[in-house]
């Protein structure tokens, strides 16, 4: 695993004894568990009550190039202390691959925590999702009109003031020249040099690269198809490209396509950071080889045997114990107790997280009285200059208290007891054969897994909660090896 290193101090009683002291620990745990570190981030005298910190908004700016798949902290708290901010940008991490670990809580001791980020998430893409149903029948309309809706503009258009695509007469030679240096047997990289040595750039200005002169000899769009969701419309976009041209091309990238290499993203293999190995401790990470015949088999391994030679636990294939620990989280949430359980600990956690909201309503509420009471006084006939000026005085404090509650509401949404429960429902829906609700079950519910020899200890994210299944109670339940595990359905629904 590749990682880098984020370290902060916040305050003058802090030193850059400090900071090498994070640096320290982070770089031994990482040896231990045989991750490679490629980076160290510092920020000094910042506070992570706040994001604005440059060495880490520049962090997550890096995460984008999937250089890295972990962000190695001292404790969590070096991150964020804002729990709110830390579910932002970890969902930002979670969709480049990358994970925040602690190499002094390798298991998070507030795992409810996660919970609650994790519940904030989802809350967040339900409004998303809904802002995204208007947007689409906005891009719907623009499409009838074969407008631009955004997003990968073809290399040799420019988009006019009507939002229609027109041919770049300054861009657009290079891009049809790329196509017949493709379809005259000239590789993608020498495609690659020839248009950035000619100062051609992607629509986000960045140099060309392999990725994206692929996906410019596959677009339509070259060859005047408009496309919108299923939606084709030929002679939608201005066309650049020969039809004849561009069909032979396709078809000499179909011919030269080799298999695809063996993909071992660490993000595939979904208890990344939360395996451990029960007899060492260490880290199980995701690996993969070849058998016979040439059938490619995942499993998890040790990083004690992996890496250091100093453990002798065996590996496990990759589908048998995430399907065992996918099962658990299913069972635990079918159990009426336990939903209402974490409902009460999140809620209680969330009143804990925000000290902001009370402190305004609080004062809001004193306001209010003393609104009410200048009132009182004004009907009992006491009425001076100080009487009135005082009560607009309120009045304005008032005013001001309620938008300063509306924007911390806003930007600090706290989940009701409803909504908290109805989040959790809805786990109960996932279809655990599809990869991305497990790994949402995995993420959501799933504190830490150590696989011993004879049993599986599963750590839920709420207090107190954990399993132990044993090897023997498995073998018994489906009759065969654990490797025969097959898929299921949440019998709940």
């Amino acid at each position: 695993m590749k990682a880098v290193i984020y370290a902060r101090y916040s305050s003058s009683s802090q030193t850059e004894n400090s900071i090498e002291g994070q640096v320290r620990e982070c770089q031994a745990f990482a040896e231990r568990q045989g991750m490679t570190v490629l980076n160290t981030y510092i920020d000094r005298a910042l506070s992570a009550k706040t994001d604005n910190r440059p060495r880490f908004q520049k962090m997550i700016k890096d995460s984008v190039k999937g250089n890295f798949e972990i962000i190695l902290v001292w404790k969590l708290d070096r991150f964020a202390r804002n729990r709110y901010d830390s579910a932002t940008h970890k969902a930002k991490l979670k969709k480049h691959g990358v994970k925040v670990v602690s190499a002094t809580e390798p298991i998070s001791q507030d795992s409810t925590g996660i919970l609650l980020e994790s519940l904030i998430e989802g809350y967040n893409e339900y409004f998303s999702a809904e802002l995204a149903e208007k947007v689409k029948r906005g891009h719907a309309e623009n499409a009838l009109k074969r407008k631009w809706n955004g997003g990968g503009k073809p290399v040799g258009y420019y988009v006019d003031d009507d939002r229609h695509l027109q041919i770049d007469s300054l861009t657009s030679p290079f891009a049809l020249e790329a196509f017949k240096m493709y379809d005259e047997g000239a590789k993608v990289v020498e495609i690659v040099d020839y248009l950035n040595n000619n100062g051609i750039k992607t629509y986000r200005h960045q140099a060309m690269s392999i990725n994206s002169v692929q996906r410019m000899l596959k677009n339509r769009a070259y060859i005047g198809e408009y496309h919108y969701g299923q939606h084709i419309y030929p002679d939608g976009v201005p066309q650049l490209v020969p039809i004849d041209l561009f069909e032979r091309v396709q078809e000499k990238i179909a011919k030269n396509k080799k298999a695809p290499a063996r993909h071992k993203a660490e993000d595939d293999y979904l208890l990344t950071t939360k395996l451990f190995c029960g007899k060492c401790g260490k880290y199980m990470v995701g690996e993969s080889g070849t058998g016979q015949p040439g059938r490619v088999y995942h499993y998890y391994k040790c990083v004690g045997v992996k890496k250091h030679k100093t453990c002798d636990k065996k590996s496990i294939r990759k589908d048998k114990i995430e399907d065992i620990v996918v099962q658990q989280a299913v069972n635990m949430l079918a159990d009426e107790s336990i939903i209402e359980k974490i409902a009460d600990m999140v809620l209680d956690l969330q009143k804990k997280e925000n000290t902001t909201l009370p402190f305004l309503r609080k004062q809001l509420a004193e306001v209010e009285k003393g609104i009410e009471n200048m009132l009182n006084a004004i009907q009992k006939g006491v009425v001076t200059s100080s009487t009135q000026k005082r009560l607009v005085e309120l009045e304005s404090s008032k005013e001001e208290l309620e938008v300063r509650i509306i924007k911390e509401e806003m930007k600090k949404p706290m989940l009701t007891r409803e909504q908290i429960l109805f989040w959790l429902y809805k786990f109960r829906g996932l279809n655990v054969t599809v990869r991305e609700h497990r790994q949402r079950l995995i993420d959501t519910f799933i504190n830490a897994v150590y696989l011993y020899d004879d049993k599986i200890v599963i750590t839920f994210n709420y207090k107190d909660g954990s399993k132990t299944v044993k090897t023997s109670d498995l073998k018994k339940s489906f009759n065969s090896d654990l490797t025969a595990f097959g898929r299921f359905r949440n019998p709940a629904l």
